[in-house]
């Protein structure tokens, strides 16, 4: 058979395998498909399609590109929720593999979307086909890791998850770099860097697909109190009978929410802030600075999924949400002071705060997810959670994109001031948040099974 490398039994480890080599293989496929958090870099350059040099009659206006976004992102969790018990099936191999033909793949659909300049060709193919790699590739590493490393869960979530907030580092550089080396007269290089990421980003997850193992025998489980025996498992269709599994959905997409939409639109938010019309001359933020915000988003995206994580192996997972939820709140209550004062440098310390939870959110919760439920189908449980994720990719962006577009259009408010209300939902949500971590109690044992 052609494929028959991509089979699970070609990929069970020999006894004595060196765990740590399993990491690799995870974060070359998160930081692969991190790259959307980096997006934003896009969006400007995609409203002058049609008039390179500026916007033309016809180019698409940016509530129109943040759909794309938030396409993939819906994508994302649904297509992990419909192939998780898929995963825990054929193996991370093959469904890698599956992940790296949809992320290229959707590359290459959106590069004919700009080429036609067809938006709904590009909603196929970054949104759908990409949102589908996103999610098969989001899962895959994870649950193995888990598997892996039973005994430091927030540890291993936190290692492969780290990639994905770490994407956009990459990415951003990148993707400006080809966008200048492929502009022209006559084309932004939009849709030429599209077909060069799509190679790249395909070569490099094949090597996550070449190199993943599952373990031959699970390692024996660190009993807890917060945990379950290795033993005691919910499967993944009991486990969203539990009220559990509806606090954790909640804790996750509203934890969520109010981080994505700053991170759709993350580069262009710091430029209307910090404009002319806002501050002084030389506190103007211009595109190559957003870039370089865009950036450090992302490195504190990356390193607050594994600090937050691990340390929540210490604090526990109750504990570390309370912290993003107290903290994240008090933090959006003081964005818009710093906007009003000019503050850069507070503007920049709360966002990368508030990401670096934001992360350290999605590392945290299969943990989370393994301490209430068991290893043995946590993947497909996390798969499902994720749903939680496409909810706040759809709301996150909408209350950041459309409530600044009706306060600049309709209320004739400055751009700069256009982010305090939602800054103050975004809070809000945080301690609706907060309730709902609290309510998170031991699932009844009569949901548990034992698995040998």
């Amino acid at each position: 058979m052609a494929f028959e490398f991509l089979q699970r039994e070609r990929i069970i480890a020999p006894k004595g395998y060196n765990r740590w080599l399993i990491p690799p293989a995870a974060l070359s496929i998160h930081l692969c498909i991190g790259q959307i958090y980096a997006y934003s870099v896009f969006n400007k350059p995609m409203t002058r399609i049609l008039g390179v040099e500026q916007s033309a009659p016809g180019d698409w206006e940016l509530t129109t590109l943040g759909w794309i976004f938030s396409i993939a992102l819906f994508t994302l969790g649904a297509s992990a929720a419909i192939f998780g018990q898929w995963l825990e099936r054929v193996g991370p191999r093959k469904a890698m593999f599956a992940a790296a033909l949809c992320l290229a793949g959707g590359f290459w659909v959106a590069s004919l979307g700009i080429h036609f300049h067809n938006i709904w060709l590009v909603y196929l193919g970054h949104g759908v086909l990409g949102g589908i790699g996103l999610g098969i590739g989001y899962i895959s590493p994870v649950s193995t890791l888990i598997k892996w490393f039973p005994d430091r869960p927030g540890m291993a979530s936190g290692m492969a998850i780290m990639g994905f907030g770490g994407g956009a580092m990459i990415a951003a550089p990148l993707a400006v770099g080809l966008m200048n080396f492929y502009s022209s007269a006559s084309s932004t290089g939009v849709g030429e860097t599209f077909l060069t990421m799509g190679l790249i980003y395909f070569a490099f997850m094949m090597f996550g697909v070449l190199t993943i193992r599952v373990p031959y025998e699970a390692p024996k489980s660190v009993k807890s109190e917060e945990t379950v025996e290795k033993e005691d498992y919910v499967d993944a269709n009991s486990a969203i009978k539990t009220p559990q599994f509806y606090l954790l959905f909640a804790v996750l997409a509203l934890n969520v929410t109010a981080g994505i939409g700053v991170l759709g639109q993350a580069s262009v938010m710091i430029q209307e802030m910090f404009s002319a019309d806002s501050v002084s001359e030389n506190l103007l933020v211009g595109a190559a600075a957003a870039g370089g915000f865009v950036g450090l988003l992302s490195i504190f995206n990356m390193l607050g999924r594994f600090f937050w994580s691990s340390l929540s192996d210490r604090l526990g997972r109750k504990n570390t949400y309370t912290i993003f939820f107290v903290l994240g709140a008090i933090l959006y209550i003081i964005v818009p002071y710093a906007g009003k004062t000019g503050s850069v440098i507070l503007f920049i310390a709360c966002f990368a705060l508030i990401i670096s939870m934001y992360g350290g959110g999605f590392a945290t919760i299969p943990a989370y997810l393994k301490d209430r439920f068991g290893t043995f189908n946590v993947g497909a449980i996390h798969g499902r959670l994720l749903l939680a994720w496409s909810l706040a990719a759809i709301v996150g962006p909408v209350l950041i994109n459309y409530m600044r577009a009706y306060q600049i259009d309709t209320l004739g408010m400055a751009a700069a001031e256009a982010y305090s209300t939602t800054m103050y939902i975004m809070a809000a949500l945080l301690v609706i948040g907060l309730i709902c971590n609290l309510m998170v109690k031991p699932v009844h044992p009569k949901h548990f099974k034992s698995h040998e």
